[in-house]
């Protein structure tokens, strides 16, 4: 008969350690944001095609190439910012991060544009039809996401240009990133449903 020993071998006896606080935190905002964004973009596929006058998606929207991928390339010039935050280079990090910045200030003088002729030239606004009322709501609430986004990388290089974020921040910067890419996904939803689907 074989026994089997009570104390463990060094193999086994690994610690746990505790998940990350702040990229527990992230994904915890990001699983709520993502309910949020499912909750419009079902409204919106709900009401697609039930509005009792025009004008309808096919009539005003174009698709906007130029933005998504000035957006979807932001999550690779975010990333390699992080990369370069964490090799310590900190003229790569600055370079990168200005660059995502810039991107993603692109796509909103994008939307601008758009929602500034569709609402002046189409007289198309938010009362108009269901329509209006769901795009407004969904491509809105992205934006609003996206200027968050912004704001939060635009402290992040102020504080660099002053040396304040360094190698030591990288964790940090990389839980930032984690909301970027976030955003990036939920456009590629929005995108795909407004403008490829919906039309």
């Amino acid at each position: 008969m074989t026994t089997v020993p009570l104390t463990a071998s060094p193999q086994d006896e690994k610690q746990w350690k505790l998940p990350d606080r702040g990229v527990v935190g992230m994904w915890s905002l990001i699983v709520a944001e993502s309910a949020m964004f499912l909750i419009f973009v079902v409204a919106y596929i709900f009401y697609m095609g039930k509005s009792i006058s025009g004008p309808t998606p096919h009539d005003l929207l174009k698709l906007p190439i130029f933005i998504t991928v000035c957006l979807l390339s932001s999550s690779i010039t975010v990333h390699l910012s992080s990369n370069a935050l964490g090799k310590g280079s900190q003229a790569g990090f600055l370079g990168w991060l200005l660059a995502t910045i810039l991107l993603g200030i692109i796509f909103l003088m994008g939307t601008g544009h758009e929602w500034y002729d569709l609402i002046y030239r189409h007289h198309f606004t938010v009362r108009t039809n269901l329509f209006g009322t769901t795009f407004y709501s969904l491509v809105g609430l992205h934006a609003t996401h996206v200027v968050v986004g912004l704001l939060l990388l635009s402290i992040v290089a102020l504080l660099a240009l002053f040396g304040r974020v360094t190698e030591e921040h990288h964790r940090q910067y990389h839980i930032l990133t984690l909301y970027w890419h976030f955003v990036d996904g939920v456009w590629v939803v929005v995108f795909s449903v407004v403008y490829l689907f919906g039309r």
